[in-house]
């Protein structure tokens, strides 16, 4: 790969089929001409994924892999299980065919077979862009026939190719639903190329590292006002109010002041429908999950395998991205070797004690503006207490009270000061402050608690579960964010 920092498209094409085939060689055609079709239809690579059961399975295997595509196998159980469902010369055919595997994932390591086999073919739908099915049309002999597998597909309105076994017929469903290309990898490869942004410490591919330099670049660049925007509209609010209540208190009738309450509200309506419009929030999210995934990917680039990270993750909006950046691990991963004690002193500097730094720095930027917040909180409501019940208290008791604090004490205050207490709480929760102050405190606790315990990690084994554990907090993380930030633009 270039240093372009362009990251390729992925696609893949799962199989479900029955173990008898009458007619292999008509199988073998009519599952390459599948194949060939999908190859022509949407540009970018293909990966086949599939068991390798006796059958249509190492059939549509075999036709993958002569047209040069990665095989990602997806077995119903340990290779050791597995076996028993063969004879000696059967497993030694799946065994050559699995050597040339891309990837090897075991579904099931306990429970029933059938149990197994059924989660096999719902881990395949689950994994696939397209199912190609070799199916007789008949409903299924067992648990994890190719028939559930088939209307499990349906049920998620997956498009399939439905091969029929008796007449080689193909025909093909929800077709529609097919996304033939990525619209948010589409306009991550698209940004402007930045070179010179950081440094590539865990010695990962140029590509992928000039990718993330340019998606974080972007983001920190573009990231739009939107919060700022929010509290405009508050404040413009809270201005005309103001406006009105000393119109009010003071027995002001001057010509401006029904102008400037205009002003203000015309404003508070005109950034509101700025807000409305603003498409700009969009693409900065985009770009900033993107940077924070493939910040995470980078950080274990290092591990003699590629970590799965991005297994249980089904975001939308970066699909195409994670699938890149396992595919392109995965392929990378045992190329260039590293010493464990140089990743783990890279990890805990480069990644660990870089992430902690930035939890403090946001932890020291919120708290205070949080405090102030809340303190002219309790003051705003405190006063305008106060006043009331002093007003309330003289007018009871009929005292004499100077005209001055009449205005300012009894009317303007009681009126303005609550207004002002409301704008305050809400300015901590469009900032989102007491949920941001805790989560860097977490954060901290997470990270120091890490750093110990990759301190005293002796194998690949236990640093690779440290390591993980603590790249899965961090992207939990960053979802919470993406939830967050995207309820915001759309509301």
């Amino acid at each position: 790969m270039s240093g372009s920092g362009v990251l390729p498209v992925f696609h893949v094409a799962g199989f479900s089929g029955h173990r008898h085939v009458a007619n292999p060689e008509g199988a073998r055609r009519a599952i390459a001409a599948a194949l060939e079709s999908l190859g022509s239809e949407l540009a970018g690579e293909w990966i086949a994924l599939s068991s390798v059961a006796e059958g249509s399975d190492q059939l549509f295997v075999q036709a993958a892999l002569q047209r040069r595509l990665a095989w990602h196998a997806v077995l119903p159980l340990p290779q050791e299980e597995f076996a028993r469902d063969f004879s000696p010369e059967r497993w030694a055919e799946a065994e050559a065919l699995l050597a040339r595997a891309e990837q090897v994932r075991v579904v099931a390591e306990n429970g029933s077979r059938d149990d197994a086999y059924l989660d096999s073919g719902m881990e395949t739908v689950d994994g696939c862009d397209v199912l190609i099915a070799w199916w007789d049309g008949e409903p299924a002999r067992g648990k994890g026939g190719t028939a559930e597998v088939v209307d499990y597909a349906r049920k998620l309105e997956k498009p399939i190719i439905v091969i029929d076994a008796a007449t080689l017929a193909i025909t093909r469903e929800n077709f529609h639903r097919l996304r033939r290309a990525d619209s948010a990898l589409h306009h991550l490869n698209h940004l402007p190329d930045h070179s010179g942004y950081g440094e590539n410490p865990f010695k990962a591919p140029d590509a992928i590292f000039a990718f993330q330099q340019k998606c974080d670049f972007a983001a920190s660049r573009g990231a739009p006002q939107f919060r700022r925007l929010i509290v405009a509209t508050v404040l413009l609010h809270v201005l005309a109010t103001l406006v009105a209540a000393g119109a009010l208190s003071y027995d002001l009738h001057w010509l401006i002041l029904p102008w400037l309450k205009l002003l203000c509200l015309a404003g508070a309506l005109a950034v509101a429908l700025v807000l409305r419009r603003h498409h700009s929030h969009h693409g900065w999210v985009q770009c900033r999950l993107a940077a924070e995934f493939c910040r995470s990917a980078l950080a274990t680039w290092g591990l003699p395998r590629s970590a799965p990270l991005f297994e249980d993750l089904e975001v939308a909006a970066v699909r195409g991205l994670t699938r890149a950046l396992h595919v392109l691990h995965l392929r990378s991963a045992a190329a260039a070797p590293i010493a464990m004690e140089e990743f783990r002193a890279t990890y805990l500097e480069k990644r660990v004690d870089d992430q902690l730094a930035y939890y403090r720095r946001q932890e020291g930027r919120a708290l205070p503006l949080f405090n102030g917040l809340k303190l002219g909180f309790w003051v705003a409501t405190i006063v305008a207490l106060l006043s009331t019940l002093a007003y309330a208290a003289c007018r009871t008791a009929a005292l004499p009270v100077p005209h001055a604090i009449e205005e300012n004490f009894f009317y303007f205050a009681p009126i303005s000061l609550p207004v002002a207490a409301a704008a305050l709480i809400s300015l901590i929760s469009i900032n989102d402050l007491q949920r941001r102050v805790a989560r860097y405190r977490e954060m901290q606790m997470m990270l120091t608690e890490s750093r110990n315990r990759l301190l005293y990690c002796r194998t690949w084994n236990s640093l690779e579960r440290v390591v993980l554990r603590t790249e899965h907090a961090l992207l939990q993380e960053v979802l919470e964010w993406h939830s967050l930030t995207t309820f915001a633009e759309s509301h």
